[in-house]
C-alpha cells in the first residue's frame, strides 16, 4: 500500500494538544479533589494538525493551513511543524487570535480533566484575507482537501465557500469533519464525516438504529448537496450513505479502548488519503475503520503508522491464526503495546512436543508481563540444536499449538542458532527463560538490561521434558495387531 504519491490539503483549526501524565496519591485537604503529581508532559499538534500528522504517518503528504497565534503556544506548534516530515507548513500567523491549546490531565490511563485555552470569535478580516490567499496558492497541489472544523472560527463562511467551490471546479474531492449543526454550511462537499451525536443534531432526529442512521444521513446529505455521508458510531462501526442510494456498513473491530482523543481526525485523514489514491469510498471507509480501531488503543492524540495499518490488514485476512506473525509484524505489535504502557515479555524455545511443563512455564512467563511473545526455533535451527531426528513436529504444527495457549499473545520463529537478533529488534521489557538457565547464560540478557529491561527465570515442573516423552515412546512395545476374524 503506497500513499506517497498523494498530497492532502488540511484546512481548519490548528491546536496544540498537551497531555500531562500524573499520579494520584491522595485527596486534597483543601477540597474533595485529587492531588495530581505531575510526572511528564507531552505536546503534539491537534485539530487540523493531527489530521496532517496522520496523513504523514501513513506516508502521504500533507499541506497544513490554518492560524497560529503569535504566542508561546504558537511557537511550540511551529517548532513541531519545523521538524515534521511530509508536512508542509502553510499556516498564517495571527496577532489577533491566540493559539488554541488543550491540556488533558491523565492518571492511571484515565483522563481526569481537560483545560482549554481559546478565544472563539469571528475571524479577523486581515486573517481571513491571508488565509484565502494561502488557500488559492496551495489548492493546485492538492489531490484531496480536508476541512477540519472544530468550531474555533477559522472556517468562516467565506473560507468554506472558497474551498468547496474551488474543489468542485477542480474536481478535487473535499472531506469535512463537521462541527456545525447545519450541514448546509458545507454545501457541495464530497463527503461529510459526523459522529452519531453530530448526525442526530444536524438531522434533528434519532440515530440509534441502523435504519435511523441511514434516514438521518440521507436527510442531511440532501440538504448539504453532498456526495456522501460517513457516520461513525463508536462501538457500532460506521455507515456510509452515498448520493447514488448505496449504503455500506462496516462493523466495529474488537479493540481495547485507551483514549478516543483525535479518533475522528484519523478517520477523515485515512478516508481522504485512500480515496485520493484511487480507493472507492467503501474501501476507503474500511481502511478508516481499521485505523480508528488502532488509534483508540493508544494514549494521547495519536496517529496510525503505515506498518500498523498493514499489520491490522494482514491479521484481518488470517483471522484463524491471528497470533502468528513475522518478525516485522511482531516488532510493530511490541511497539504498539509499549506505547500503551504495557510490559512486553519474550521467551523462546523449540517447544517440539508440548507437555504440562511447557504450559505451566508459559503461564508463569505471562504473569511476569502484560503481553507475551514466544519465538520458536525453525525446523533447521531445531535440528542443529537437538540432532537430525528432531523436530518431531514441524514448525507450522508447533506454532499452531503454542498460539492456542491463552497465555501467549504472539508467536514468531527464527532460523539462527540464537534469538539474539530478534531480541534486539523487539526490545522486550522482560526476557524469560527456565530456571535451568542463569542470567549469565541467558542469550540477550545483557542487551535487555542495557535498555532498562529485566530477566526473569521461571521455575520448571520436574518430571516433564520433551526428551523423556520421546524416550518413553521409543521404549514402548509395538501394539499387537488385531486378531483376524475366523469363519
Amino acid at each position: 500500500m503506497d500513499f506517497s504519491g498523494a498530497t492532502i490539503l488540511c484546512l481548519g483549526d490548528i491546536m496544540l494538544d498537551r497531555f500531562a501524565y500524573c499520579a494520584i496519591e491522595r485527596i486534597s485537604p483543601e477540597a474533595p479533589v485529587p492531588v495530581l503529581l505531575l510526572q511528564r508532559t507531552e505536546t503534539m499538534l491537534g485539530g487540523a494538525g493531527n489530521v496532517a500528522r496522520n496523513i504523514a504517518a501513513l506516508g502521504g503528504n500533507a499541506v497544513l493551513l490554518g492560524l497560529l497565534g503569535v504566542d508561546a503556544a504558537g511557537d511550540e506548534a511551529r517548532a513541531k511543524l519545523c521538524g515534521a516530515a511530509r508536512i508542509v507548513d502553510a499556516h498564517v500567523a495571527s496577532a489577533a487570535r491566540p493559539t488554541v491549546c488543550k491540556t488533558r490531565y491523565i492518571a492511571g490511563h484515565q483522563q481526569i480533566m481537560r483545560v482549554d485555552e481559546e478565544q472563539v470569535r469571528p475571524l479577523d478580516c486581515d486573517d481571513e484575507a491571508r488565509l484565502i490567499a494561502a488557500l488559492d496558492q496551495r489548492l493546485p497541489q492538492a489531490d484531496a482537501i480536508v476541512l477540519s472544523d472544530y468550531g474555533k472560527g477559522v472556517l468562516s463562511p467565506a473560507i468554506r465557500k472558497q474551498a468547496i467551490d474551488a474543489a468542485r471546479r477542480r474536481r478535487t474531492p473535499l472531506f469535512v469533519d463537521p462541527k456545525s449543526a447545519d450541514f448546509r454550511d458545507y454545501r457541495g462537499a464530497a463527503c461529510i464525516t459526523p459522529n452519531q451525536a453530530e448526525l442526530a443534531l444536524a438531522a434533528k432526529m434519532a440515530t440509534q438504529t441502523d435504519d435511523e442512521v441511514v434516514t438521518a444521513a440521507m436527510r442531511v446529505m440532501r440538504e448539504a448537496k453532498a456526495d456522501a455521508i460517513l457516520a461513525t458510531r463508536s462501538d457500532k462501526g460506521m455507515v456510509l450513505v452515498e448520493a447514488s442510494g448505496a449504503v455500506h456498513f462496516e462493523a466495529a473491530r474488537e479493540q481495547e479502548v485507551f483514549d478516543v482523543s483525535g479518533a475522528g481526525d484519523t478517520v477523515v485523514a485515512v478516508l481522504a488519503l485512500a480515496h485520493a489514491c484511487g480507493e472507492p469510498l467503501p474501501g476507503a471507509m474500511r481502511l478508516a475503520n481499521i485505523a480508528a480501531g488502532i488509534v483508540v488503543g493508544k494514549l494521547g492524540t495519536a496517529v496510525v503508522e503505515l506498518d500498523e495499518l498493514m499489520l491490522a490488514l494482514a491479521r484481518e485476512r488470517r483471522a484463524h491464526d491471528s497470533k502468528l506473525h513475522s518478525a516485522a509484524e511482531a516488532q510493530t505489535l511490541a511497539r504498539q503495546w509499549q506505547s500503551r504502557g504495557l510490559k512486553v515479555g519474550f521467551t523462546n524455545g523449540c517447544f517440539d512436543i508440548v507437555h504440562p511443563g511447557h504450559v505451566a512455564m508459559l503461564a508463569a512467563a505471562r504473569r511476569e508481563c502484560d503481553r507475551l511473545i514466544v519465538a520458536l526455533n525453525s525446523d533447521a535451527s531445531t535440528r542443529r540444536l537437538k540432532g537430525p531426528s528432531r523436530p518431531v513436529n514441524a514448525l507450522a504444527s508447533r506454532a499452531a499449538v503454542i498460539a492456542g495457549l491463552a497465555s501467549v499473545d504472539a508467536v514468531i520463529s527464527f532460523d539462527a542458532d540464537t534469538p539474539l537478533d530478534l531480541i534486539c529488534r523487539l526490545r522486550p521489557d522482560v526476557l524469560m527463560k527456565g530456571a535451568d538457565y542463569t542470567v549469565e547464560t541467558t542469550v540477550g540478557a545483557a542487551e535487555v538490561m542495557s535498555w532498562g529491561g529485566r530477566v526473569a527465570l521461571i521455575e520448571l515442573i520436574e518430571g516433564h521434558s520433551t526428551s523423556a516423552v520421546i524416550d518413553r515412546l521409543q521404549a514402548a512395545p509395538p501394539a499387537a495387531a488385531p486378531a483376524k476374524a475366523t469363519a
